[in-house]
């Protein structure tokens, strides 16, 4: 199935203005965030203008109305990563709270001092310093799957630290600076082998290509709707059932009990158990029309042109005299291209591709044990969505020369 990207293109307003320096808008960020579709933008601003309320408890007709707009999200999300139970899927803030969430919850239920919990060289800080934390008043083990010279992970490594009998493995489907995909069904089928409970950052998977919670077996997954072409201010964090009815709340406060006395209370079912307090609303009605949005385009279909885009600027940035890329073959690696330009910091790069209208990141991106492990205080990264273009890439290579003809 091949996208048509001019149709897609029109359908995010964003994508049809100049920058500040009156040239149109080249988006190469959408790792950071995605940009929003008008499916996406109308259906808030719908519940906005005719159904705002406050949920659950309330009778009145835009109470109702806003309950069944809300739960009705939650289904959607379900679908979209195949949970068996909507009642599965809890609204959060967005990966890191979720990834906070089983980290508050069942790590501190369930782990003391000496267990071991094994993550990787390629986190994203939000699935590293939760368990830093955690170490830090539980005295729990850390051990770390080594990243290769090729950026793929050390698997031999990961076996024989599987050999101590971990409680916990947590690592990231897709790394966010490297593009490498993981063996996600391996890695979680070695982990249940030796009793471990998984948690996968999808932040990077769940948008780009279609994660099936059911066909992992995977324990955890926690995503954000602003990276799949929703809004900010809202994630989710899938758990098994028979995790979160054992897991204590995250928060305390409204329609997160059953009862509340003056001493005491009972907490309520899930999902609402993790739900304290007014949730973002029209932020989950939101995240439910960017799944119905994705589906009707097609994760296999956007997998492939990504995967296409991705091949071709990687040919093309190995094009440019003093540019290292940085992460696996794009055979072994979703939408990334982070890289370093000899000579220039990736800031300056940055902020000079962004007079041409070329929007991209520069920074350490979350991920500083990663950088540091390569020499590196940071990269440049580009990265690509549904509606990028090969022109677009091309864009990028043209400013990249630009930049190097600035400082020779």
């Amino acid at each position: 199935m091949t996208l048509n990207v001019s149709q897609i293109r029109s359908q995010f307003p964003i994508l049809q203005r100049e920058t500040a320096n009156g040239v149109p808008l080249v988006y190469l960020d959408s790792t950071a965030t995605s940009q929003k579709p008008l499916a996406v933008i109308e259906a808030m601003n719908d519940f906005y203008r005719r159904s705002n309320a406050n949920i659950h408890r309330g009778v009145h007709t835009l109470a109702e109305e806003a309950t069944a707009l809300y739960e009705e999200a939650r289904k959607k999300i379900a679908k979209f990563v195949n949970a068996p139970d909507a009642r599965q899927v809890i609204f959060t803030r967005n990966t890191t709270e979720s990834i906070n969430l089983v980290a508050y919850t069942w790590a501190r239920a369930n782990l003391k001092e000496g267990d071991l919990a094994i993550l990787t060289e390629m986190e994203h800080h939000s699935n590293l310093v939760p368990w830093h934390i955690l170490q830090a008043e539980r005295g729990i083990r850390l051990e770390f799957i080594p990243v290769k010279d090729d950026f793929t992970l050390d698997l031999e490594t990961y076996r024989s630290l599987l050999d101590q009998g971990p409680k916990l493995v947590s690592f990231t489907h897709m790394s966010n600076v490297l593009g490498t995909i993981n063996p996600v069904d391996e890695m979680i089928r070695l982990a249940h082998d030796v009793g471990a409970v998984t948690v996968i950052d999808g932040a990077q998977s769940v948008p780009h290509f279609s994660v099936d919670v059911q066909a992992l077996d995977v324990d955890f997954l926690a995503f954000s709707a602003h990276k799949m072409c929703g809004p900010t201010g809202i994630g989710a964090l899938y758990g098994k059932t028979s995790l979160l009815e054992k897991m204590p709340p995250f928060l305390g406060g409204g329609d997160m009990i059953k009862e509340v006395k003056l001493r005491s209370f009972r907490a309520n079912t899930i999902p609402a158990k993790f739900e304290a307090g007014t949730p973002a609303i029209a932020e989950a009605v939101g995240f439910g029309a960017a799944a119905d949005y994705l589906l009707s385009v097609g994760m296999d279909a956007i997998a492939i042109h990504e995967h296409q885009i991705t091949e071709y600027a990687l040919d093309r940035l190995e094009e440019i005299p003093g540019v290292k890329l940085f992460g696996p073959t794009a055979d072994k690696k979703g939408g990334v291209a982070a890289f370093s330009l000899d000579g220039v910091h990736p800031h300056d790069v940055a902020q000079i591709l962004d007079r041409d209208g070329v929007a991209v990141r520069a920074g350490h991106h979350c991920a500083q044990p990663l950088h540091e492990k390569f020499g590196l205080p940071a990269t440049s990264r580009a990265s690509f969505y549904l509606y990028n273009t090969k022109g677009e890439v091309d864009k990028l290579v043209d400013g990249i020369y630009k930049v190097k003809k600035y400082f020779a």
